[in-house]
This record gives structure tokens, C-alpha cells and sequence, in this order.
């Protein structure tokens, strides 16, 4: 057997699968327990954010087949990247690489806030007026290109083992469904869980209307960064029941939870007041 090929294909079958139970399983938390009310009913709001997920899987397979496993297998095979140079144990090269590939999507979250053109784009994940599982599948297609050649070349710069990339992709999406998930947690989990991976109660803050919480927790596995580089925001100031979900001047539902609105919302001429170019401040709540 082909031990590359089988990796890509891997990916492909156990990334499906694990991406159904666990969307499966968030969604039936969020019905059992969920944390905030809902302002839209969830219907219109779901046909748009998983349209636009489907529109991506597409987009991403049809455009980059082998994704960024293919990228570390080739990687490996040319002998390309430092972990390809350096010789280093098996293992401390996983590790590495998984922790370095998250810092990149940390500091590549915090360029599409502080860059005005990429800012436009990454709205359209904010401007979800709801919180919930979908919300953290809801990215634009050009955004999502973006961010797979930002990954592509990190995979190549370090020479990333290619089950590390697997894991680490894998954490990623999964990661990004528990964390936007609209779910009550015993406040007790949460904050042990907070120390090492982000939790939806810690990310909920990153999502709301007021620009100093929403330039804060951008981590989107481990929680690490915005702690170690002071970006971190422990709770909203209006506390969860009462904080309001997304962006100050974008609130009409037919833009917010349709398709094609949303799709089309970064290249409007008219400017927005999406918060960009501007430090996040720290957080006086505590844990």
C-alpha cells in the first residue's frame, strides 16, 4: 500500500466522518442545553452557513485535491522544510509542528482583523447576528483559499510531518464546531478546559459587537497565544445572556443569514465599521 495515498485518503474519510459526529453531537447540545437564546429562527440561518460550508468543500477539493497532507507528503519526499533538514525524534517533530501550524492560524486570524482588505473579507464570518455550530463553518470562499496557501506554506517551511498536518487539521475543524457551539458548560470544565484548548464561552467574547472584545481571543484550538501575547478576554463586559453577536453596522437579517448577501458583502464599495488596524485591549475580568 501506498502510504501516501493512503494518508490523503485518510483525511478525506475519517475527516468526513469525525466532522458528522461532531457537528452531530454539538447540535444536539446545543437543543439540550444551549447557552443563549437564538435571535433568528435557525432555518434560514443554517440553509446560508451550510450552503456557503458545502460551497467550500467543493471549491477546496475541486482546486486542491490533497490539501495540505499532499502538501507535507511532497514536502517530505523532496526533503523541503526544517524538520526535513533538521534531524530531529519523530515525535518532537509532531509535536512542534501541530503547536507551530496553530501559532500561524493565530497570527493569520489577527491579519484578516488588522488588514483592512482581508478584514473585508473575514466580516462575513462575524456578521452572523447568532452564535452557534454553524457559525463556525460560515467562511468566505476567498478567505478559505487564502488561508489554505498560508497553511501550504507553513507545511513547506517546516517540513511538517504529514500526520501532524492530519491531526492538525483535524483539531482545527473540529475545534472551530465545539468552540462556536452554543452550548452550556459547567463553569467549573470550562475553566480547567480554557488553560489548554478555547472553549465556545472563552470564543463567544471574540464574536461580540463591542471592538476591544472582538479584537481578543482569536486562538482557534489552543488557547495559549492570546494569553502569552496579552490578547486574551476572559468574559464579555455585558456577560453571555446579554452581549449582542456580531457586527455594529451590518444587522438586517436578509444580508446576515443569506447566501448570496453574504457572499457578496466584501466587495460592496461601501466602507464598514468592521474593527481593523486596531490593538486589542486587555480584559479586567477574570477567569
Amino acid at each position: 500500500m501506498d502510504i501516501g495515498l493512503s494518508l490523503v485518503d485518510y483525511e478525506a474519510a475519517v475527516g468526513l466522518t469525525a466532522f458528522a459526529a461532531v457537528f452531530a453531537l454539538m447540535a444536539a447540545w446545543e437543543v439540550a442545553a444551549p447557552r443563549r437564546e437564538l435571535s433568528l429562527p435557525k432555518g434560514r440561518r443554517w440553509l446560508a452557513n451550510l450552503g456557503v460550508t458545502l460551497l467550500n468543500v467543493v471549491l477546496v477539493r475541486v482546486l486542491f485535491p490533497t490539501a495540505t497532507v499532499g502538501a507535507a507528503l511532497a514536502a517530505g519526499e523532496r526533503h523541503w522544510g526544517l524538520f526535513n533538514i533538521v534531524t530531529v525524534p519523530a515525535p518532537l517533530a509532531f509535536v512542534l509542528s501541530f503547536i507551530a501550524l496553530d501559532l500561524v492560524i493565530w497570527i493569520q486570524h489577527i491579519a484578516f482583523h488588522r488588514v483592512p482588505l482581508l478584514a473585508r473579507l473575514h466580516r462575513m464570518h462575524h456578521v452572523d447576528l447568532d452564535f452557534d455550530v454553524t457559525t463556525g463553518l460560515r467562511f468566505h470562499p476567498v478567505e478559505i483559499l487564502l488561508s489554505l496557501l498560508i497553511k501550504f506554506a507553513a507545511v513547506l517551511a517546516l517540513g511538517a510531518p504529514a500526520a501532524a498536518v492530519l491531526l492538525f487539521e483535524l483539531a482545527l475543524n473540529l475545534g472551530s464546531l465545539f468552540n462556536h457551539s452554543n452550548v452550556r458548560m459547567p463553569r467549573g470544565i470550562d475553566r480547567v478546559l480554557r488553560w489548554f484548548i478555547v472553549t465556545p464561552d472563552m470564543h463567544r467574547v471574540h464574536h461580540s459587537i463591542v471592538p476591544e472584545e472582538i479584537n481578543s481571543n482569536f486562538g482557534f484550538f489552543l488557547s495559549w497565544w492570546d494569553r502569552l501575547f496579552r490578547t486574551y478576554s476572559a468574559a464579555p463586559r455585558a456577560g453571555h445572556d446579554a452581549m449582542t453577536i456580531g457586527v455594529r453596522d451590518t444587522r438586517d437579517p436578509a444580508v446576515c443569514a443569506g447566501l448570496w448577501p453574504m457572499l457578496a458583502l466584501p466587495f460592496k464599495e461601501r466602507a464598514d465599521d468592521f474593527p481593523c488596524v486596531r490593538p486589542a485591549a486587555p480584559h479586567p475580568a477574570k477567569s
